[in-house]
C-alpha cells in the first residue's frame, strides 16, 4: 500500500499550448494499463490560435480524451469526424495502426481544458482492427459535495460505457466548494490521483494542481476532501504485467 508523490513535467503540444504530463514519469511509467496522462489547460485562446495537433499515427494502444471545457474536432484515417464537448469522452483504439488529428474551432476565440490519456493494449489485443467511439453520456454521482463522473470501468455500482481491454477505472471528481467523500477501491488495483484544479487532500496527503499521488495495491478505501473549488482525476487498474514500449517523434 505504498504511496509515491510524482511531479508532472511541462511539455507543449500543437502550436505552443503548455500541458502537464504526469505519465510516463521517471519514477513510474504506468498505473494499471494507463500509460500516458496529459492535462491541458485551462487556457484561453484568440481566433485561429486554438489547439491544432496535425495528423499523427498510433499503434498498440487506446487514446482516451476527457473534455472538461471547450470543444475539439477529432478526425482520423477511418473517416471519422467527431466534435467532443464538455462532459464527453472520445476513445480511439489504435490496434494495428491508425492516424488522427485534433483541432479547436478556428473561427472564434475560445477556452479549453482536457485530460488525454493512453491505455496500453495487452498482447492479445494490440493487433486488433482500429476503431473509434464517442461517448456523449457518462454515469454521474453526487457524493459529499463532489460531482463524480465515471469515465472508465466500474465505480460505486456504475459502469462507464467505454470499451476497454484491461481491468481498470477512471473517475473525475469536481466541486465548486468544500466537499468530502470516501472512495471504495478494488484492492487488486493500483491507483493514481492527479489534481487538475485547486488543492485536494487525498488519503491525508495534500495534493496541488499538477502533482500525482500513486497508491499501490491493497488499499480498499480513500478519503478525499477540499475546502474550496477543485477537480481531481483518479485512474487505476490491475498492474499491467507486460513490458510496454513507448516511443514518439
Amino acid at each position: 500500500m505504498g504511496i509515491e508523490r510524482l511531479e508532472s513535467q511541462r511539455a507543449t503540444v500543437g502550436e505552443g499550448f503548455e500541458i502537464r504530463r504526469a505519465l510516463p514519469n521517471r519514477r513510474r511509467r504506468m498505473v494499471g494499463a494507463w500509460c500516458f496522462l496529459d492535462h491541458a489547460g485551462p487556457a484561453d485562446y484568440p481566433t485561429g490560435r486554438g489547439l491544432n495537433v496535425g495528423p499523427h499515427p498510433h499503434i498498440g494502444l487506446q487514446t482516451f480524451s476527457w473534455m472538461i471545457e471547450g470543444s475539439i474536432l477529432h478526425t482520423d484515417s477511418l473517416g471519422y469526424r467527431q466534435w467532443i464537448q464538455p462532459g464527453q469522452v472520445n476513445l480511439m483504439t489504435a490496434g494495428r495502426g491508425i492516424s488522427h488529428a485534433e483541432e479547436s474551432p478556428a473561427d472564434v476565440p475560445g477556452r479549453f481544458q482536457l485530460a488525454q490519456l493512453w491505455i496500453a493494449l495487452p498482447e492479445a489485443e494490440r493487433h486488433r482492427e482500429p476503431s473509434f467511439h464517442h461517448y456523449p453520456e457518462l454515469p454521474v454521482l453526487d457524493r459529499g459535495g463532489f460531482r463524480i463522473t465515471v469515465l472508465a470501468g466500474d465505480f460505486a455500482g456504475e459502469r462507464a460505457p467505454a470499451a476497454v481491454y484491461s481491468p481498470l477505472v477512471g473517475v473525475d471528481l469536481a466541486t465548486a466548494g468544500p466537499a468530502r467523500t470516501e472512495l471504495a477501491f478494488d484492492p487488486a488495483f493500483e491507483h493514481g490521483a492527479m489534481a487538475l484544479e485547486g488543492e485536494v487532500t487525498v488519503g491525508g496527503e495534500r495534493l496541488a494542481a499538477g502533482a500525482l499521488l500513486y497508491f499501490g495495491p491493497g488499499r480498499e478505501r480513500l478519503d478525499v476532501e477540499t475546502d474550496a473549488a477543485a477537480r481531481l482525476l483518479l485512474v487505476g487498474g490491475a498492474p499491467f504485467g507486460e513490458e510496454v514500449l513507448l516511443w514518439w517523434n
